[in-house]
Order: structure tokens, then C-alpha cells, then sequence
């Protein structure tokens, strides 16, 4: 009993006997050839990712775009307490031309000056790269700042309304 299975490899073909390591393997996996993936295992793989993708992605964005929220309204908190840092040097809040440019920079004619106010030495922008508007006095206190959210424009609703100081969240 010198044959088992035969096969083409190449352009030969290869007798196996009973004992060696190839016809253990052959005899193991069932068909003698190499196990793998068919193509219908593969897709079926990719469609229960997707299936996975499209329920926890948009739970994913929903969590990025509240932290963008969540981290407005603490830079303006921020500049609240740089803001009265400000007021305790000068006995007064930088008024609406001067901004909060008067927190880095110190402002014409200003002798207490201790700044700048701001760790960074700049004012940032907000979590979506518009500036902080900035006014003083104002209604609701001696000063209001206010972050316009995602579009960048008065109103809306989820991530597109305002942050304002005066509003706690």
C-alpha cells in the first residue's frame, strides 16, 4: 500500500504512504488541500462588522460632539476666572474693542497689568475653530462671552446652540 492520495503540486505529482507528515495533515483537514477562508465566510465577517459599525458610531460622534460642548463651556469658565483675575489688577473687566486680548496682552494705558491671564498666552478659539465673542458690560452682568457652537451662528439646537457664560449647563 504504497499510494493513499494523489495530488497535483505544481507540475508533478506526489504520492503519499501511510506514516508521513503529509498525508497525517491531508487525512486531518479532510480534502488533502490547504485550509482557508471562502469568500463567503469573508463577507459574511465584513457584514456583521458593518452591522456593529453603523449601531456604535453613532453613538461615538453623539459622545465627540457633547465633549466639544462640555469643553466650551469649561474655556469659558476658564476665562471667567481670568476675567476676574483681570478685574482684581484693575478694578475694572477689558471693555468690548479691548476683548480678551486684554488677557494676554496688556492693554494701552493699563499700569496694574499682571498678565497675561491666560496659561497658554493666547485666547483660543472654540472646540470648532470659531472665536469666543466677548462683550462688556453687558445684560447679564459685567461681562458675557459667548461660544456660537458647531455652526458658527446665532441659535440652533444640539451642538449649534450658543454656550453662553451666563447660562450654566
Amino acid at each position: 500500500m504504497n499510494i493513499c492520495n494523489t495530488w497535483p503540486r505544481g507540475n508533478r505529482r506526489r504520492s503519499l504512504k501511510r506514516g508521513s507528515r503529509d498525508a497525517e495533515n491531508a487525512a486531518a483537514s479532510g480534502t488533502g488541500h490547504e485550509d482557508g477562508f471562502t469568500l463567503i465566510e469573508i463577507l459574511v465577517v465584513i457584514t456583521i462588522i458593518g452591522l456593529l459599525m453603523s449601531l456604535v458610531g453613532p453613538r461615538v460622534l453623539n459622545y465627540l460632539s457633547e465633549s466639544k460642548v462640555k469643553a466650551a463651556t469649561i474655556q469659558i469658565q476658564s476665562f471667567a476666572g481670568s476675567l476676574d483675575l483681570f478685574y482684581l489688577d484693575l478694578g475694572h473687566y477689558p471693555s468690548t474693542s479691548e476683548g480678551l486680548a486684554a488677557l494676554v496682552q496688556r492693554p494701552a494705558g493699563e499700569t496694574g497689568w499682571n498678565g497675561p491671564y491666560l496659561q497658554k498666552g493666547y485666547v483660543p478659539t472654540d472646540p470648532w475653530g470659531h472665536p469666543y465673542s466677548y462683550r462688556s458690560p453687558s445684560e447679564h452682568g459685567p461681562y458675557e462671552i459667548v461660544s456660537l457652537g458647531s455652526s458658527g451662528k446665532e441659535g440652533g439646537t444640539g451642538t449649534a446652540i450658543a454656550i453662553k457664560s451666563w447660562e450654566r449647563r
